[in-house]
């Protein structure tokens, strides 16, 4: 699937009042109102307020293309968080790749639903701030995504 994707402009204000859940997979959807709502529970929990948030819901070739284009790797990885601007608002886009949730959510004992909403709290605790460069931070931001998850019900 091509990026061709638009999102609006960045002129909202507010918890989660920006946020846009768009898919541009050609077969795989996943719960986007449950996206939404995770997203604004967790910029809540955060005390973020966002400008303008994306998640895209996109193919493995689409997150690849992206990684390869601004990231210099040309491999699949499961998102891919781009800020789009600086300050303490969340300005960004966070990339899915459905079909890396598809082809590995078994392996965590998870499901596909599940796993996409992992791979968007990631990529949203990315845009906030958090790294997982070393172990120490992975391991950190593992429990962080974890406690977002559970706290859904």
């Amino acid at each position: 699937m091509a990026l061709d994707a638009t999102f609006p402009e960045a002129a909202l204000h507010g918890r989660g009042e920006g946020v846009c859940v768009s898919c541009i997979h050609d077969s795989l959807r996943a719960d986007e109102p449950a996206l939404r709502a995770l997203v604004q529970r967790v910029l809540q929990k955060e005390n973020k307020v966002c400008r303008y948030l994306g998640i895209v819901l996109a193919d493995g070739a689409a997150v690849r293309d992206l990684n390869r284009r601004y990231r210099g790797g040309d491999y699949d990885t499961d998102v891919l968080s781009f800020a789009l601007g600086e300050g303490e608002e969340i300005d960004g886009e966070v990339y899915v790749n459905l079909d890396f949730a598809l082809a590995h959510h078994a392996r965590y004992g998870a499901t596909f639903e599940e796993e996409v909403r992992r791979y968007v709290v990631h990529g949203l605790l990315h845009l906030v701030g958090y790294d997982d460069a070393g172990s120490e931070a992975r391991a950190a931001m593992r429990a962080l995504e974890d406690r977002y998850l559970e706290a859904q019900g």
